[in-house]
């Protein structure tokens, strides 16, 4: 369920104030039969044989609450603002499991000779406080300029409880099992920007931002705790030169920090799975990605074009990983910095009227991958690409049909191939009450029950294959209509926070 509101409220001819609140809800769960049949010939002991049905429950609330200042003046393109925000994105997740020993099929409830259940909540908040200048110098040069704040606190808190048939009569407390993990992520930082239109042609834009980043971990379970800070420098640059008004090229520069967050970070170990435990990772360090680009684009009456070519180079990326199997066949999955990556990419992306009524846009994209991780000896490269079109036609007496298409191929990860992807939509709309009103009639994936996404694992000691079968075809209906006038030639200032990786909110943190 998502819902939103905003108002705006103008004070004078130079003031505004606005106000925005959003709040999305969700909660759902994930079913599992798991048939485990492990076999060692060196330590028969460890054999086991045994069927597990499992329940996944989750459920999330984000919402946010943005209050907004704005002042311009006389003088063209000058402004001021002051923005704060708050937002909550608190969450549950926990399990069921009943396991059946030596079945290969799940069995009555009574007859599981283990149950487990687990219940967790990751408690998480985030306050943002920021101001922005933007002070013109004559009619081709600007500065801008700001301050921002966030201020951000998570945490896990769990507990698993488990009944063994014939030794308990009730759910008993796990001890060891237990998580009482708490997390805060402070950030500040000062940003500015320089541009200056050089000539008709040419504009050059120069900036940078320094952050400071507080961390503190605290870990009750156990009674220890760390705090840790560190300074980040963030330069970014830009040239545009304009051939025409309709032909363009452009040169950028820019590197940016993505913080891990909560699904990286929780300590909590899932044993959903008993031959593969799952866990976060809280000493983190967050990644430095560099990215260069160089982009040409085209306007005319018969559509536009950009062309992208770029590389991202990250040093210090945050990568899944499988270790083990120990003695008794267990692996253990989590999240380290052990990788540096490397991505070539080339983009297309147009849109067209190929006849009266029709439009299409999309294109493809296309990149070559490499992955190095000196710590774990393992370095892997090759190409991946990925196709993205829309399309709508219109017919007489307002209908429109439209469309959608997605896929891309298998890309290459640090420890085996990720899967690759279809997905498309279509349907009708018919618009009727002067234009202020729609019905939409949208049908996805109706030639397919499923997509079969199929991820490897690679390593020295094991290999794995996983199926997972996507259900798509859906069917939507929806009714729109369309009243009073909106305020044309004014758009709400907002906290735009993308710095962060792995969830924590809505919004998340940096400019």
């Amino acid at each position: 369920m998502y819902g939103s509101v905003g108002l705006d409220y103008d004070l004078s001819e130079h003031q505004s104030l606005s106000l925005a609140a959003s709040v999305n809800r969700y909660a759902g769960h994930d079913y599992n039969n798991m048939l485990n049949d492990f076999v060692s010939p060196a330590r028969p002991q460890d054999n086991q044989l045994f069927t597990r049905a499992t329940n996944s429950k989750f459920s999330g609330l984000n919402g946010e609450l943005t209050g907004t200042y704005t002042k311009t003046f006389a003088l063209p393109r000058k402004e001021w603002s002051v923005l704060g925000q708050y937002a909550n994105n608190s969450g549950t997740f926990g399990y069921d499991f009943d396991q059946y020993l030596n079945s290969t099929t799940n069995l009555e409830v009574g007859r599981a000779n283990y149950r487990e259940r687990s219940r967790g909540r990751t408690p998480g908040s985030e306050v943002t406080l920021q101001t922005d200048l933007t002070q013109p110098f004559g009619e081709k040069q600007t500065l801008e300029t700001g301050l921002k704040a966030i201020f951000r606190n998570t945490g896990s808190v769990a507990n698993v409880d488990g009944l063994t048939r014939g030794q308990t009569e009730d759910f008993v407390r796990l001890p060891g099992r237990s998580t009482d993990f708490s997390y805060g992520q402070n950030v500040q930082a000062g940003y500015a920007t320089y541009t200056n239109k050089l000539s008709k042609k040419l504009s050059v834009s120069l900036g940078g931002r320094l952050e400071r980043t507080a961390i503190s971990a605290d870990f009750r379970t156990n009674d220890t705790s760390f705090v840790r800070s560190y300074l980040s420098l963030l330069p970014n640059g830009n040239a545009q030169y304009a051939f025409s008004d309709n032909n363009s090229v452009r040169l950028a520069y820019s590197r940016r920090i993505t913080r891990p967050y909560i699904d990286y970070l929780n300590p909590f170990v899932d044993r959903s799975d008993p031959k593969n435990l799952v866990y976060g990772n809280p000493a983190l360090s967050p990644e430095l990605t560099d990215s260069y680009e160089l982009s040409f684009n085209t306007n005319g009456k018969a559509g536009s074009l950009n062309i992208a070519a770029s590389m991202r180079r990250t040093g210090n990326a945050i990568e899944s990983i499988r270790l083990g199997p120990d003695a008794s066949g267990v692996t253990r999955q989590t999240y380290a910095n052990v990788a540096s990556n490397a991505f070539y990419q080339l983009n297309c992306y147009g849109s067209a009227k190929p006849a009266k009524g029709w439009d299409i846009s999309g294109g493809p994209d296309i990149q070559y991958i490499v992955r190095r991780s000196p710590s774990l000896g393992i370095e892997r490269r090759g190409f991946t690409a990925g196709l993205n079109l829309n399309s709508s036609y219109k017919l007489p007496k307002n209908f429109t049909l439209q469309g959608y298409v997605y896929a891309s191929l298998p890309s290459p990860d640090l420890q085996g191939q990720g899967a690759a992807n279809l997905y498309y939509q279509m349907g009708v709309k018919k618009t009727f009450l002067k234009d202020k009103a729609d019905v939409v009639l949208n049908i996805a994936a109706p030639f397919n029950d499923y997509w079969l996404y199929r991820n490897t694992t690679d390593t020295p000691t094991f290999s794995e294959t996983n199926r997972n079968y996507s259900y798509q075809r859906s069917f939507r209906l929806s009714f729109n209509y369309r009243f009073g006038q909106a305020q044309q030639g004014k758009q709400r200032k907002s906290i735009s926070n993308d710095d962060v990786k792995g969830g924590g909110g809505s919004k998340q943190g940096g400019q």
